[in-house]
């Protein structure tokens, strides 16, 4: 009874801060780019927090001397609504590849299409390709980041889904390296689920994975394997 207590404040608080950061990103915009990208990671620092909090949902790193000072592709594993908000909170600047539906939620929505992410038609094949190449190029000759979860929706822990070529194919083409991340976050935090489990979440950042000279499908099973290897150390069975 605890649990829900403790569920059902942190949805009305996380309501609240989601609704007023989500109004505040699109004006900050008016000022400025790195204004509105410094409000849509306070989002992602107040949300980390308050699961803390309330709902006694810790994390744990390990692999943090991985993550370099400049822009990469970032792949990792999706399981809830927690790991966006935890690489907001962690990673330098950064732009999403998101499904283009994702755009037209109310708030978070407009804050990531304002934030420049990179929004496809996951049905348009090789035209969705040329946009997260396209895009994605320009994205890292401005010096951000470029985050992408390969297997394009939420999984449930101790699952996988075929893992898609966009994020590789981008690093490949641009001779950019791959950070890869695993964590079981949906173990505590699952895919559209209401209640929160208190508990620590394991995370495990990689060491770069490089793409120069690589073909795409070359890169992606390497990606792959050290995500999903590393995800049998840390899902409870």
């Amino acid at each position: 009874m605890f649990n829900v207590i403790r569920s059902v404040f942190f949805f009305i608080i996380g309501s609240i801060v989601t609704t007023v950061i989500g109004v505040l990103v699109p004006l900050a915009l008016l000022i400025g780019y790195n204004l509105a990208y410094d409000t849509a990671k306070l989002w992602g620092t107040c949300i980390l927090h308050l699961a803390r909090l309330i709902c006694g949902l810790k994390y744990h790193v390990t692999g943090m001397e991985h993550i370099p000072t400049h822009p990469c592709v970032v792949m990792a594993k999706h399981q809830s609504a927690w790991e966006t908000v935890f690489l907001l909170h962690t990673l330098p600047r950064a732009v999403w590849v998101i499904k283009r539906e994702l755009v037209l939620v109310p708030f978070i929505g407009w804050a990531l299409l304002g934030l420049r992410s990179i929004a496809i038609d996951r049905k348009s094949g090789r035209s969705a390709m040329s946009q997260i190449e396209e895009q994605g190029r320009d994205r890292l000759s401005r010096g951000m980041w470029v985050s992408i979860f390969p297997e394009g929706t939420r999984v449930p822990p101790g699952t996988r889904k075929r893992y898609g070529i966009g994020g590789a194919w981008l690093a490949a083409k641009t001779d950019t390296p791959i950070l890869p991340i695993a964590h079981n976050a949906g173990e505590y935090w699952g895919k559209n689920a209401f209640f929160k489990t208190p508990g620590t979440i394991q995370v495990r950042i990689g060491p770069l994975i490089q793409t120069t000279g690589r073909e795409p499908s070359e890169v992606l099973a390497e990606v792959e394997q050290w995500i999903e290897n590393e995800m049998v150390h840390i899902t409870h069975q």
